[in-house]
């Protein structure tokens, strides 16, 4: 699809795009729209032992793929995607709190889905988000 743009970042982005043969996001017109990012270290691919610091890393993840690919973060997605494999009480606060910390003056629309396990080993969560770039 050549008027696509294509980007993925360095580090455990090439790892498992190169695995898996996909990109991290993806330019269409004025939208981004970024593959599902989990709470894993961007370098290494190591995910947190601790869930709460899973959830942490995974929106800082997302926030890192947005501007790699050209965009300013958080304050352009208008939608989100979560994927979760720990619907409990704490884990969906977590949640909540990242998503007003990384969008404090708006509120996208928002799915989230419990799901039993997500494609790499320990990972409890994975976000995808669609930004509107103009």
């Amino acid at each position: 699809m050549a008027n696509l743009q294509y980007f993925t970042y360095p580090g455990h982005g090439v790892k498992v795009g190169d695995f898996f043969g996909y990109s991290q996001a993806v330019r269409v017109g004025d939208r981004l729209e970024c593959s599902g990012q989990g709470g894993w270290d961007t370098t290494t691919g190591e995910v947190p032992a601790d869930l709460m610091e899973e959830i942490d890393q995974a929106f800082a993840n997302v926030d890192y793929n947005l501007r790699h690919a050209g965009g300013k973060g958080w304050s352009q997605v208008f939608r989100v995607n979560i994927y979760y494999t720990d619907g409990s009480p704490e884990a969906l606060g977590r949640m909540a709190e990242n998503m007003k910390k990384w969008m404090p003056n708006h509120r996208p629309i928002l799915t989230g889905v419990g799901v039993k396990e997500l494609a790499l080993e320990g990972m409890r969560v994975e976000i995808e988000v669609s930004a509107y770039l103009a």
